[in-house]
């Protein structure tokens, strides 16, 4: 059996596992059949707790196979359930940081359609309303060298949205591959904080990261 990476355990208690994703690796299973975080997840906990056959872990939300961040999983379906009513009832925040070309306005709030090519894996805004909609806000946090350090609040969670919103304004992340022609870096967007009702006790909990120590976030 291939050696797994080691993930950064944040928190952990019966009914959650908040970590860290790195990035370049997918969240849960795709066409690459790369390793991917859920099943690391779930080796981990079938180790830890030396559970014999599956394990059960929820995947509640995702990130982008580039970009890293703060992750909660459920590790059970009550658990589960619970989490995914306070996303779809918007009481699940999650806040990203990314670096952006050129200068954006203070704070603004971002409203498109955006449509998805399951097939090519690309995301483009439409006028049509048959596309999904999706609204961020954010605020600028710092301005240097032609890029801007943005706090990103995200309102819904499409596919690609911060990185399609974005580009398509003509601000598009740094190290972005497939939204832009920025540097052949990693891409420069983290999921740096998460907060919301603990499923079991209801208690309103945080979770945050210091921003990643590698260009251009280290520019800030």
């Amino acid at each position: 059996m291939e050696k797994l990476p080691k993930i950064n355990i944040i928190y952990e208690d019966n009914h959650l596992l908040v970590v860290e994703k790195p990035i370049n690796i997918p969240t849960q299973k795709d066409n690459s059949n790369d390793i991917d975080l859920l099943s690391i997840l779930k080796q981990y906990r079938k180790e830890k707790e030396q559970k014999k056959g599956n394990v059960y872990l929820g995947l509640v939300h995702r990130l982008d196979r580039p970009v890293g961040g703060i992750m909660v999983f459920a590790k059970t379906s009550k658990a589960a359930s619970r989490l995914t009513k306070q996303i779809q009832n918007n009481e699940f925040h999650k806040t990203y940081y990314a670096t952006v070309l050129g200068k954006v306005k203070d704070k603004d709030t971002y409203k498109d359609y955006l449509i998805k090519d399951k097939r090519k894996n690309i995301t483009t805004t439409t006028n049509s309303k048959e596309g999904k909609l999706a609204i961020l806000n954010y605020e600028l946090i710092a301005y240097k060298n032609n890029l801007s350090l943005v706090k990103i609040n995200l309102i819904t969670g499409r596919s690609h949205q911060i990185r399609v919103q974005f580009s398509s304004r003509n601000h598009p992340l740094i190290g972005d591959q497939k939204y832009s022609n920025t540097k052949k870096i990693p891409i420069a967007l983290f999921a740096k904080e998460i907060s919301f009702y603990h499923p079991i006790t209801k208690e309103e909990v945080t979770f945050k990261l210091p921003l990643p120590k590698r260009y251009p976030f280290d520019l800030f």
